[in-house]
């Protein structure tokens, strides 16, 4: 133990911080959504991910590697900016989109080992492409706006989540009124996350490994037209030294009736949380 009591006090509280941050949230840190909790004020998280995926109808192997920086505001606010680049629309790798999305976590009600929280979120896209697929999808597929509602459970060890949003596409050909409607322009998006925490059992310092498992259930109905699809996303996540984290996770589709690009793919990220390095 340090002689400078300030000296360990402070190393109490950093791991306890971090501790807390890793053991009492880890486990809603989901591979496909996002949750109501947001990461820490004054903080920047780097993410690196791509999905991976075969064209159901031409047989191309295609992927999509997206970069994106997320900023804590504040403890109720958290930016999103991101950018993309695929072989989706394309032969080869170009850059495709660009994305803006912010949340404000309007209700925290918190306890030792468990937390209820409700937020709001909006986000913004625009997108080179014109997709010629039912499915509406603004994270590189298409220019468009979403706005929902998030509520996020902890029950120690366990997490649960649920997103419930609107989707409106604005790509080219939207207002169009010459040309004949044949593809869904506004649709519901829908997903319901659990995550568990299996290691650690009991926490010693904020260095141990932890591992998440996940299921998430990911849906989407259009308004404007009778298209749907569900989709079922098992994943597994590895966080490091409460500061980096690996996540994988293999979606597929259940049931639906949607013209789809593809019903199955892998996705795989790393993120890196930088502390206090905001302003």
């Amino acid at each position: 133990m340090s002689s400078n009591p300030i000296l360990a006090m402070k190393n109490v509280l950093t791991v306890t911080f971090l501790c807390l941050f890793t053991g009492a949230s880890a486990q809603e840190m989901f591979v496909f959504s996002e949750p109501a909790s947001n990461i820490p004020s004054r903080s920047l998280e780097v993410k690196q991910s791509a999905k991976l995926q075969d064209d159901m109808h031409t047989g191309h192997f295609q992927q999509r590697h997206t970069t994106e920086l997320m900023f804590g505001l504040g403890k109720d606010w958290m930016l999103h900016l991101s950018g993309t680049f695929s072989n989706m629309y394309s032969p080869q790798l170009q850059w495709e989109s660009q994305k803006a999305y912010i949340k404000y976590r309007f209700l925290a009600k918190d306890g030792v080992y468990s937390h209820f929280r409700m937020a709001a979120f909006i986000e913004g896209a625009y997108s080179r492409n014109v997709s010629s697929f039912d499915e509406l999808n603004i994270d590189g597929d298409q220019s468009g706006m979403q706005a929902g509602i998030i509520v996020t459970q902890l029950l120690h060890k366990l997490a649960i989540s649920s997103t419930i949003g609107l989707v409106e596409s604005l790509q080219q050909g939207r207002w169009d009124k010459s040309v004949p409607k044949i593809y869904p322009y506004e649709a519901l998006n829908y997903s319901f996350s659990a995550g568990y925490l299996l290691f650690p059992k009991e926490y010693a310092d904020y260095q141990q490994l932890n591992v998440n498992l996940y299921a998430e259930l990911i849906g989407q109905n259009s308004l404007d037209m009778s298209k749907h699809f569900t989709d079922l996303a098992p994943g597994l996540q590895f966080i490091f030294h409460s500061q980096a984290k690996l996540s994988a996770g293999y979606r597929f589709q259940l049931n639906g009736n949607m013209n789809r690009m593809s019903n199955e793919g892998f996705q795989i990220s790393f993120d890196w949380l930088f502390l206090n390095v905001l302003k």
